[in-house]
């Protein structure tokens, strides 16, 4: 299994919490209010993995093929950017949701339009890097590539998708599977 394959598979766990967010916003706009502790922690979950560890992996390969090819370097220099700015509305929005759990007086207009943006946001991101990205990295690698990068970018498991989960998301991911089988009822 290459990088690639490894990073693919992230991005199907995080497309799947991403949906259930989609979910929350659908909600919020027509008046619902959800669990914004739940949300607190899924938007901790994408900046504890995704942010801080899965978009590090993918910097030190984008690293790795920069040089390879004009249009390769474009975009890599556009995904690391686009890095940066998620971690940056990650942090915003894990405020705003703090301030909300510490009765602060946010409208749910603004904070369900700031969710939306962020979800916008990484859907971009994760169709850049699928659909363009992704495909240039795999014509221009080698064997000799996907091994030097084995050594270089060892895997960590998924403290929520992976085989254990870290205590902290426990509640969190039998929120997210009791949400998932809600929206295939509905």
């Amino acid at each position: 299994m290459t990088i690639l394959n490894e990073l693919h598979q992230d991005h199907i766990n995080l497309n799947k919490i991403l949906a259930i967010l989609r979910l929350k916003v659908e909600k919020l706009r027509a008046g619902n209010h959800p669990d914004f502790s739940l949300m607190a922690d899924v938007i901790d979950y994408i900046s504890n993995y995704a942010d801080a560890y899965h978009h590090r992996r993918e910097d030190t390969l984008y690293k790795h093929f920069h040089g390879r090819s004009v249009e390769l370097d474009q975009l890599l220099m556009g995904c690391e950017e686009e890095h940066l700015q998620m971690k940056a509305s990650s942090t915003h929005l894990a405020e705003t949701i703090d301030g909300i759990l510490h009765d602060a007086v946010i409208p749910m207009d603004e904070f369900t339009d700031q969710l939306e943006a962020y979800l916008d946001q990484q859907d971009a991101h994760l169709n850049r890097e699928e659909g363009s990205l992704f495909p240039m990295i795999q014509g221009v690698a080698n064997d000799q590539d996907w091994e030097q990068l084995k050594t270089e970018l060892p895997k960590s498991d998924d403290p929520l998708f992976g085989e254990k989960q870290a205590v902290q998301y426990t509640d969190l991911y039998k929120a997210l599977i009791m949400d998932m089988a809600e929206s295939k009822e509905a």
